[in-house]
């Protein structure tokens, strides 16, 4: 039956008119093969830093900030730069409700995960055993009505074979936007907002977490639930975001 589905939504997008959700040209998938060119080749080792994803020259293997205060994670993974126009799709999932943006995320960051798996792996670090996403305050999540980090972790465990654990965090505190703060005040606001779900407590002792997220600007979020996760005996926690802000 999963072989007739899957050819079946083949036939379909060759018969249902699609366009490509950056460019808006005729399209069989979400993005076209034109913009997925131009927009997600790859990154070539090197040329980020291996624990926070930010572009560096070739010939530096850390960023200066990762060197001076290492964070509680461990690697960084992404698909893309948040720079125009791909910043206008995390909006559109994010903040208009295209969930269909939502395995086209998954999709291009699995390719990114594969692709720059070698790399990692140099350090250290295989796929994780276990995904989850970045939690959401009950009130935002009603008002929202989904979970964007939950909808790119649900495809992404389906694309890389991971184990999906989509209540192993509790976001215990609300907090006002990370995006509304600057910089300096991030730290504070998100400090001691997450916790580990009581029935995952001894779960991931000794795994490596993988933690997907839409965007990483500062990366306090993700610090904070590595923190936290590292606290409850994780091995490794390795963010998936989808796109890296720059400096």
């Amino acid at each position: 039956m999963f072989p007739t589905m899957l050819r079946l939504a083949a036939q379909l997008r060759y018969l249902i008119p699609s366009s490509c959700a950056l460019c808006g040209l005729h399209a069989r998938e979400t993005l076209c093969e034109g913009c997925r060119r131009q927009f997600f080749t790859p990154a070539g080792a090197g040329l980020r830093c291996p624990v926070c994803a930010i572009p560096l020259p070739a010939s530096q293997p850390r960023c200066g900030d990762c060197l001076r205060a290492p964070p509680a994670f461990d690697a960084t993974v992404t698909a893309a730069d948040y720079i125009a126009p791909l910043d206008q799709l995390v909006l559109a999932l994010k903040f208009g409700g295209k969930l269909a943006l939502a395995p086209l995320f998954a999709r291009l960051l699995a390719d990114a995960l594969l692709n720059d798996r070698r790399q990692y792996s140099r350090i250290g670090a295989p796929l994780p055993a276990l995904l989850t996403g970045v939690p959401l305050s009950p009130g935002r999540l009603r008002i929202r009505g989904f979970n964007q980090s939950l909808e790119m972790a649900r495809p992404l465990a389906r694309l890389t074979g991971m184990a999906l654990a989509p209540q192993l965090l509790l976001r215990i505190r609300d907090t006002h936007p990370q995006s509304q703060l600057a910089p300096p005040q991030r730290r504070s606001n998100i400090a001691g907002a997450f916790d580990l779900a009581p029935p995952h407590a001894r779960r991931i002792a000794g795994l490596h977490i993988g933690v997907v997220d839409d965007v990483m600007t500062t990366g306090q979020t993700l610090n904070e639930i590595a923190a936290v996760l590292k606290r409850h005996g994780a091995a490794r926690v390795t963010n998936l975001v989808f796109a890296r802000t720059l400096r």
